[in-house]
């Protein structure tokens, strides 16, 4: 069954900003984000089967959403290629303390920036962000565990300069 215009317009209004946030956090890239959270959208759209709940769209979005991401990293293309300028696409921040932690946090490698974003900012549990990942939930525990010492310890190495 075909979604309508208002489901389409809800799902949008919804789910298009985390979706992109994940995406940007797998890709450091805005427009490359950008066609994640459409390419995902898009297949929700196409998508006929019905979900069993709210939560199951979530995490089918957010696990559809992370393949592209994996799929864009792999490709010969991106490997091949840099950015055109030196310059990075990062957004503005009210304090200096929330600007230092957004450039750690992607300093990280990719699937611990994806584990951290899912897990502090759009508030899913280890086993569905093990869902979303294609993952074990003690992997992911494992992956938040790594992240947060890696950051304690970037972010302390920073204060102290």
């Amino acid at each position: 069954m075909r979604m309508t215009e208002e489901q389409i317009q809800t799902l949008i209004d919804e789910y298009s900003d985390a979706i992109f946030r994940l995406a940007y956090s797998y890709l450091k890239n805005r427009a490359d984000a950008e066609d994640v959270m459409q390419e995902t959208l898009l297949k929700r759209y196409i998508e006929t089967k019905a979900f069993d709940s709210p939560e199951h769209e979530r995490c089918w979005l957010f696990r559809v959403a992370a393949n592209e991401c994996k799929k864009i990293l792999r490709s010969p293309w991106k490997r091949r290629t840099g950015p055109l300028d030196e310059m990075e696409d990062v957004p503005c921040f009210d304090t200096p303390a929330q600007s230092e932690l957004f450039r750690q946090v992607m300093a990280l490698p990719p699937k611990y920036r994806a584990a951290i974003y899912l897990h502090y900012y759009e508030g899913f549990p280890v086993r569905d962000i093990a869902a979303a990942m294609n993952a074990n939930p003690s992997t992911v525990q494992t992956w938040l565990m790594r992240a947060r010492g890696q950051l304690q310890a970037k972010l302390k190495e920073a204060e102290s300069l």
